[in-house]
């Protein structure tokens, strides 16, 4: 039987057969080329924060320590310093209670020069505070000052203006920037009119 020239599945016809198409096979696994320098760069940056971080700490930690050494030198110093000025104004007393003790172990002498001696001794005091920085207050024939006064009463006096002093019960002394305490003082008012005694009957 001759073969069916028509027949393409016959060998040796010169065809060739049928192949399927190429498939094309990625290389490389499927990750971005910049994929891995990506997560380097992220882990330096980590690293970096971490080690400012832990700079930051070790900075505050030595400024925490820095504070309270601050603290307590300034806390000795102010007790030295509270001690030795406490220590200055004793010193500057001293005299005064010998002058005092020697008056007393005289008290059976003349009494005008007990009073002499006590006199000086009030002296000697006062300039002891004055040094000390705190003046005494005797503002007789002053103007009333709230800021440095204290009224204890108010009396008429029709040679004075009104709210002058004219009387100190109990002298102030200034100090430092301040007021020690305030002078008691007796302040000036205008006398009530007399009484009108010629009235209509």
């Amino acid at each position: 039987m001759n073969a069916d020239p028509r027949d393409s599945t016959q060998p040796g016809d010169g065809q060739p057969p049928d192949v399927a198409p190429d498939v094309a096979v990625p290389s490389g696994g499927g990750e971005e080329p910049g994929a891995d320098e990506a997560g380097l760069s992220a882990s330096l940056e980590s690293e970096a924060a971490a080690l400012a971080l832990a700079d930051m700490q070790d900075r505050w930690r030595r400024a925490l320590a820095d504070l309270d050494n601050l603290r307590k030198r300034c806390q000795r110093e102010v007790a030295d310093a509270r001690a030795s000025e406490r220590s200055r104004v004793a010193g500057e007393l001293l005299p005064v209670v010998d002058n005092l003790e020697l008056a007393l172990q005289h008290a059976a002498a003349d009494p005008a020069s007990i009073v002499a001696g006590v006199q000086a001794v009030r002296e000697q005091a006062l300039s002891t505070l004055a040094r000390l920085g705190f003046e005494r207050i005797d503002d007789t024939g002053a103007r009333f000052d709230p800021t440095r006064h204290e009224a204890a009463t108010v009396v008429p006096d029709p040679d004075s203006e009104p709210g002058t002093v004219v009387g100190v019960l109990r002298p102030g002394y200034s100090a430092p920037g301040g007021l020690l305490r305030p002078a008691v003082v007796a302040v000036s008012q205008r006398p009530a009119p007399a009484a009108d005694e010629s009235g209509a009957r």
